[in-house]
């Protein structure tokens, strides 16, 4: 994949002299490979007044005639109802010369991309932002969960949409769709492709559902479930600030971005308990929101949102309402090489049984650092986990603690209570650490980590001042 990354990504230095940025660049080339794997998997495209507007009827195309021709085919595409129109919303032609496009034309139509083991346009989106990141531009970690992590959260929560008529999946912060995705596939894998016709239509229409606030990974999410043959509602908009839209789901698998960038202040929303301007913390009480009663969820948080000022409220609050069985430590650098220095969690509940104990696996300790090239992210970084988690999705099923010397450990709720609810517990002393000094972007990674929760504990004491002293002037009026 990085080869045809590489060469992607050498065009888009060609096309820069044609007045196309490297966002709007990726943005075509989505609309272009999306064409062509829906060309290699036979999907039609529906035509306009007698007139294709798909694959086949672009690549025979050069000149004026190719640029006006894909002009049109967007604007049919994008006036179209449904889930094509949703994909093509908005979408505008940005290739002046038609050498450039017919060049980028030929270059994808050279590649079987549905033969290749990968989500091939996230991967190339991927990639390129990657690119982009190391030349000044921002980077792609707000849209990405590895898939290795992915797979493995949805083998233990068993997302299966057969076991009720009305059972629905969605990841609120869904980025280009991973978790749907890869959800739908184990169904698939599981199932050998084979659903009941009472199921089919209503798994493929009316189970899966996400939201994103970035239009271009939203775009990719519906071209990513399409091409799975699912027609998902993926909604536009942040998540957090909107009001609740009244929809319940039975399992939710999210990663929320990381940072506490954004609005800086507590969303007004009457169903969040504890009022904070910290994103995971917001995201954790919207996913209960939106949890049916005994719905299950799978969430990863940075370490901060387990340690810092509200974490202990809101966990509290969280432990009433839900049964927090499991959290699983992360290894340092499972993001590399977007957020190498974010340490991060999945913290895995069900709604509606409070908590009686919690269950921690540390996959972190005396495991060395992920990087991208010599210690890659792998399914072994997980198996062990696995295994201690068993069968039960929601964390029911008998299970052993390995003691002192061992990775998974179990916590009552009393011993939780006495840490004022902050969930950061290690037992291993990590060796690792002493051997191994982390390299300084991930170091300086790690320290604004760490200052953004101080910033977040520091934003939360001057509002409280603030409304202290509103109060005070009002009584004395």
């Amino acid at each position: 994949m990085s080869d045809i990354v590489n060469k992607l990504w050498g065009f888009c230095h060609t096309l820069r002299h044609d007045g196309i940025d490297y966002g709007d660049y990726i943005e075509q080339l989505t609309y272009l490979l999306f064409l062509k794997m829906a060309d290699e998997k036979g999907i039609d495209i529906p035509e306009k007044d007698g007139k294709q507007y798909d694959w086949n009827s672009i690549k025979a195309l050069s000149g004026t005639a190719l640029t006006d021709h894909y002009s049109d085919l967007l604007r049919v595409l994008r006036e179209s109802k449904g889930i094509l129109g949703d994909i093509f919303a908005q979408s505008m032609p940005r290739f002046n010369n038609p050498v450039n496009l017919k060049r980028l034309i030929t270059m994808i139509d050279e590649e079987e991309w549905t033969a290749l083991d990968v989500d091939v346009k996230a991967a190339a989106f991927e990639g390129l932002l990657e690119k982009a990141a190391s030349e000044g531009k921002k980077g792609a970690g707000q849209y990405f969960t590895p898939r290795v992590l992915i797979k493995s959260i949805v083998r233990v929560m068993k997302p299966d949409p057969r076991v009720s008529p009305h059972f629905t999946i969605c990841d609120p912060a869904c980025g280009t769709g991973g978790f749907l995705v890869v959800a739908y596939q184990w169904l698939m894998d599981i199932t050998r492709g084979v659903l009941d016709r009472k199921d089919f239509k209503r798994i493929r229409t009316k189970t899966y559902y996400g939201q994103d606030l970035v239009p271009r990974p939203r775009r990719l999410a519906l071209m990513n479930l399409f091409l799975q043959g699912l027609e998902p509602k993926i909604y536009l908009g942040d998540a957090i600030y909107e009001a609740d839209r009244g929809e319940r789901y039975d399992c939710i698998l999210t990663n929320p971005p990381f940072g506490t960038r954004g609005a800086n202040q507590a969303p007004d929303r009457e169903d969040f308990t504890i009022e904070t301007s910290n994103k995971q913390l917001n995201f954790i009480q919207h996913v209960v929101n939106i949890l049916k009663p005994g719905g299950r969820a799978a969430l990863v948080l940075p370490d901060n949102c387990l340690f810092e000022g509200k974490a202990g409220e809101v966990f509290e609050i969280l432990m009433q309402d839900c049964n927090v069985h499991t959290v699983l430590r992360l290894p340092r650098g499972t993001f590399t090489p977007y957020s190498q220095g974010v340490k991060a969690n999945v913290v895995f509940l069900q709604k509606g049984l409070p908590t009686e104990n919690v269950w921690i696996f540390d996959a972190r300790s005396n495991v060395p650092g992920v990087t991208k090239k010599d210690r890659p992210l792998t399914a072994q970084h997980f198996t062990e986990f696995e295994e201690c988690y068993r069968e039960d999705p929601n964390g029911q099923s008998d299970r052993q603690d390995l003691g002192t010397e061992g990775r998974f450990r179990k916590f009552s709720l009393q011993e939780i209570r006495d840490r004022d609810y902050k969930l950061d517990i290690t037992w291993l002393r990590d060796e690792s650490l002493e051997e191994e000094l982390p390299d300084p972007p991930v170091l300086a990674s790690e320290a604004i980590t760490e200052l953004e929760a101080v910033v977040d504990d520091l934003r939360e004491i001057l509002q409280a001042l603030e409304l202290n002293g509103d109060e005070l002037a009002e009584s004395e009026v």
